[in-house]
């Protein structure tokens, strides 16, 4: 493949519900082209996009893919993104690098809630989009019915761009409202507009160059005094109008036949914004921000957006964003770490030097070596060192980092089960791998519960996350729904001694402690303090009571979880001159520390989170009624346009397999983000039934 100059470049995602078409029109696009000499099929499993093992078995899209395309002295790289909301982080990873989207709307279905939920990334991010109301030949569609879904279900102004000629399986093509011509037939044949659609075109027309006059102050003026803009006029008003997200033109086709195809092509070229069309906002080392302008002659800023790992390695997918990226070169890489909290700053860090080897450019799964990568360019580069996804290759005289892809947190988790004892050694590094690929993933140790946890965006996300981990890297797992990390703390100070005396035949070992527990202070896990006056017990001795201490807090007396919210004091105790021995304490410390919580009244302590759920207005009453009955605290609700929005406190133990209960609840329409807030207490006849089940879990196990 040639290279192609900044403004030569087009980067489009093209976002929807799954189903809307996205990967078959990309596989049209590209057989049209010439990229392919034969046009694959989704179903079939033989679709370019759709290469991944699980892709192909579930005839449908779980990852993003390149699809490069030539088209009259243009690259347009397209990227085909998945429609499950469970994959959204790709969706986001898309619209990161992406300078404008073409969100799909499949005509019989309308506009889903898929579509909804894409639109609303797309305009967060402030890129301009165009809309294809995909699948015209389908049967049942109704021109009427879809327009209606689109008005009612995304916020915006829409102005059709074309009309369709015919509907379901009449459909021929469309008419360009620019030119006034018909496109016709899957040969993209140009003839005159069909008599009995004269009115509804010059209507629709009249509407388009008005929605072109308000995107420019002089289009405005030259449209009040002739009442008419030229075509090029129309374009320039329109992609000014599209670039401040005032107008989104909306377009018609029927992929699978290759009708109204060609068209697309051409309004990709002319209204949709080069690279270098915008600057790009980065941080240098000092943490100043910097305005990039997307160009060969600026410092080099490219932002790894993507890796895909497989057998062989790692593979990064990239988008330079200032500079030019050479093949064979050393240069580093830098990052730009998140705040934590609101009133932090996020941090500049420069990781190292890393070598790029061969660069390429990708279609699927197919590559092509390149030189170089011009500023607004994609390609990628297997086996970039440490370099990961969110970081920023630049120069070391003068590094710059690219903010990091804004991921949602995860809601929904599952525990990991090493099959055979050559998986337990793989664990970490395949999990590992698995979420350098897909940052909605990520994976931690319970010490509550002593289980391995993976979390991501939802059941099929998490199964599939699993089964890449066999194929791909050789690893077993079995899962289950992880158990809830429960905390144990006290209800009130409570004194205990403990003696431990043990005699072998030579020297022995003696202590003898006297603690009290109390309640520690708000945020204070443990603390530890000494009372003892006149050396009843020696100073290492003391220490080593705090040591057999916090070796209980490990394992609650009630049932086995973590201690917290405790504060030890040892007032009195007694040595032997002989006998007495650190260790001695430790276990006479441990001992005493239990027997003393267990007098303190031991309570469980469960995670509660804060949770935010969007809902269609018409499911509000359904969601608060089914939040009562999961013990949640409602905060409060807001309307935003047709949705409800409810913000509510709710213990983690209701809320594991919330994900799918919402989905039947609102029909696939609703959604909910959730974050760890604080510990709260188990109610009393709650916690009777969670003791009883786990010591039964540990008698069966015995």
């Amino acid at each position: 493949m040639k290279a192609y100059q900044t403004g030569q470049i087009r980067n489009i995602a093209l976002i929807s519900h799954n189903g809307a078409g996205k990967t078959t029109l990309i596989e049209r696009l590209l057989f049209d082209t010439g990229v392919l000499t034969r046009m694959g099929s989704v179903q079939a499993g033989t679709a370019a996009m759709d290469f991944e093992e699980e892709e192909v078995t579930r005839n449908s899209s779980v990852s993003a893919s390149l699809a490069p395309i030539q088209w009259d002295g243009l690259k347009l790289n397209l990227i085909d993104t998945p429609g499950y909301l469970e994959f959204i982080g790709e969706v986001n990873a898309a619209l990161k690098v992406a300078d404008s989207a073409v969100v799909l709307v499949e005509a019989v279905a309308g506009v889903e809630v898929g579509t909804e939920i894409v639109w609303q990334a797309a305009e967060r991010r402030g890129v301009p989009r165009l809309l294809v109301v995909n699948k015209m030949d389908r049967e049942n569609v109704r021109l009427e019915r879809v327009r209606s879904s689109i008005d009612e279900n995304l916020d915006g102004r829409f102005v059709n761009l074309q009309l369709p000629i015919g509907e379901g399986p009449d459909f021929k093509g469309v008419v360009d409202l620019i030119r006034m011509e018909a496109r016709l037939g899957a040969k993209d044949e140009r003839g005159p507009i069909p008599a009995d659609m004269a009115d509804a075109v010059e209507e629709a027309r009249l509407e388009l160059v008005e929605a072109a006059a308000e995107g420019d102050d002089a289009l405005m003026e030259k449209y009040f005094e002739e009442e008419n803009l030229s075509n090029d006029e129309i374009v320039r008003g329109l992609k000014q109008a599209m670039l401040q997200g005032e107008v989104t033109p909306i377009l018609y086709c029927a992929p699978e036949p290759g009708m109204a195809v060609k068209p697309l092509l051409e309004v990709f070229a002319t209204l949709l914004p080069a690279p270098n069309e915008a600057p790009v906002a980065a941080v240098d080392a000092k943490g100043a921000t910097v305005m990039l302008e997307v160009s060969d002659a600026g410092p080099l800023a490219a932002f790894v957006f993507k890796t895909r790992e497989d057998a062989y390695g790692k593979t990064s997918f990239i988008r330079v964003y200032s500079g030019v990226l050479e093949s064979d070169n050393r240069i580093h890489h830098a990052a730009l770490i998140p705040a934590k909290t609101e009133d932090d700053e996020a941090e500049f860090q420069l990781k190292g030097e890393v070598r790029v080897g061969g660069l390429q450019v990708v279609t699927g799964k197919e590559t092509e070596a390149v030189e170089r990568l011009h500023a607004g360019d994609i390609g990628s580069v297997m086996k970039l060192g440490d370099a990961s996804t969110n970081d920023t290759l630049c120069d070391r005289g003068k590094p710059l980092a690219i903010a990091p892809i804004e991921q949602p947190y995860s809601i929904a988790a599952v525990a990991i089960h090493p099959v055979a004892q050559s998986d337990v050694a793989k664990l970490s590094a395949s999990l590992n791998r698995l979420v350098e690929e897909d940052l909605t993933l990520h994976w931690y140790t319970e010490t509550a519960t002593r289980q391995t946890i993976l979390a991501g965006m939802g059941a099929t996300h998490l199964d599939i996350a699993v089964k890449k981990a066999q194929s791909k890297f050789g690893v077993h797992f079995t899962t289950s729904t992880p158990k809830v990390p429960y905390r144990e703390t006290i209800t009130r100070t409570s004194s205990a001694e403990y003696t431990h005396k043990k005699q072998t035949g030579g020297a022995g070992q003696y202590a003898r402690v006297f603690l009290r527990v109390e309640s520690a202070d708000d945020n204070v896990d443990f603390e530890f303090a000494s009372e003892i006056f006149g050396g009843a017990i020696s100073q290492p001795f003391v220490a080593a009571t705090e040591k057999g201490c916090r070796q209980a807090l490990e394992n609650g007396v009630l049932a086995g979880y973590p201690v917290v919210g405790v504060r030890a004091v040892v007032y009195d105790g007694k040595e032997h001159p002989v006998d007495s021995k650190e260790i001695a304490f430790q276990i006479a410390g441990r001992e005493g520390f239990k027997k003393a919580v267990m007098g303190a009244g031991p309570v469980l302590l469960e995670p509660i989170y804060s949770v935010t759920i969007v809902v269609p207005a018409d499911n509000m009453g359904d969601i608060l009624g089914d939040l009562n009955t999961r013990r949640a605290r409602v905060l409060g609700m807001d309307q935003e346009g047709a949705k409800s929005v409810v913000k509510a406190e709710v213990p983690l133990a209701e809320m594991q397999r919330y994900a799918a209960d919402l989905r039947s609840m609102t029909q696939g329409r609703g959604m909910f983000s959730m974050a760890f807030k604080e510990y709260g207490r188990v109610p009393g006849h709650l916690q009777e039934e969670v003791v009883n089940k786990l010591r039964k879990e540990e008698e069966e196990r015995s």
